[in-house]
């Protein structure tokens, strides 16, 4: 039986604008993520990276090329069929997007109270087990305002991992965190991979990180240079 793939784009091509001012940002994409896999895509600034992350995570409608995840066709879709998507695809946004009024432990058990048929008593272990993981137990009770760029970040990572997603989509997830504590974060990303057969896609500049990759893709103005 073929293995279902996590991900896969089939000519995906992307653009921003109309008329004279229409700019073609994705060109003619192709690619596969399996189950488990760790993929890291690397970059410079503005050659298509964010965008394509955005597609994979439905939150952009397809103009053109095939995109499917989990299975599922995303060309077309309907509202309801990207919803469901996204209950399984735990996103880590560079901005953090926490929400200001809660707190450290209320943000992360944002992505918990995604999980089905699970108490409230259930939902805060869990915001806690993941605070826990990235070093913030401390600091459950703090409101993002008095809390550092790198602290926040790490909050978002607990929240998206809080869902139990079965992909997760991490725009450079390590940009604000420390040396040591990126590496960790990273670490905990692999493990996740690995016991809940999560995939896991990174865009990142970081050097420090590129061993974890099961695949390194490489993008340059919209395309995919390597793919092995």
């Amino acid at each position: 039986m073929k293995e279902l793939l996590t991900v896969e784009i089939r000519k995906l091509s992307h653009w921003y604008g109309e008329g004279s001012m229409k700019k073609q940002v994705l060109h003619s994409i192709s690619m596969t993520i399996k189950p488990g896999e760790v993929v890291l895509l690397t970059g410079p600034s503005g050659c298509g990276k964010t965008t394509l992350l955005t597609l994979i995570g439905a939150l952009r409608n397809i103009q053109e090329g095939d995109l499917y995840v989990f299975g599922k066709q995303l060309r077309n879709s309907t509202r309801n069929t990207r919803q469901k998507l996204r209950r399984n695809i735990g996103m880590i946004f560079q901005g953090h997007n926490l929400l200001r009024c809660l707190t450290a432990e209320q943000n992360v058990q944002m992505g918990a109270d995604l999980l089905p048929n699970q108490t409230y008593m259930f939902r805060r272990q869990q915001s806690r087990k993941w605070l826990n993981e990235v070093g913030l137990s401390d600091e459950s009770h703090k409101l993002p305002q008095n809390l550092s760029g790198g602290q926040k970040q790490r909050i978002a990572i607990a929240r998206a991992l809080a869902a139990r997603p079965k992909l997760l989509l991490a725009d450079e997830p390590t940009a604000a965190l420390d040396s040591a504590t990126g590496r960790e974060i990273v670490s905990l990303l692999k493990r996740l991979a690995l016991e809940q057969s999560c995939s896991v896609l990174i865009v990142t500049h970081d050097p420090r990180i590129l061993d974890v990759a099961d695949r390194l893709l490489k993008m340059e103005d919209g395309s995919i240079l390597t793919n092995n």
